[in-house]
């Protein structure tokens, strides 16, 4: 499984948007249809789009500013890991 952020944004509304590869048929159904947040797939892919409330947006600080790489890099990482715990429910 690779996790992507393929876009994010703060403003109305803050989201980050995550492209998700290397899943089975079988997973991409499973998170398509039992996940809380919306979904889609494209290409093979699910497609995750979170929605985040001011004080939880992963970069609003002034420190993601600067090191916004790690941040993103993080945020992958956090949702492979939340996703993989989801699919061991499969």
């Amino acid at each position: 499984m690779i996790v992507k952020i393929t876009d994010y944004g703060q403003g109305e509304v803050n989201f980050v948007e995550y492209q998700v590869s290397g899943l089975t048929e079988e997973q991409l159904k499973y998170l398509n249809d039992n996940l809380n947040e919306k979904t889609s797939i494209r290409e093979n892919n699910l497609i995750i789009e979170s929605i985040f409330d001011d004080e939880l947006y992963p970069f609003q600080s002034e420190v993601a500013q600067f090191r916004l790489e790690d941040f993103i890099s993080r945020e992958e990482i956090e949702m492979t890991v939340f996703l993989s715990s989801f699919l061991e429910d499969m």
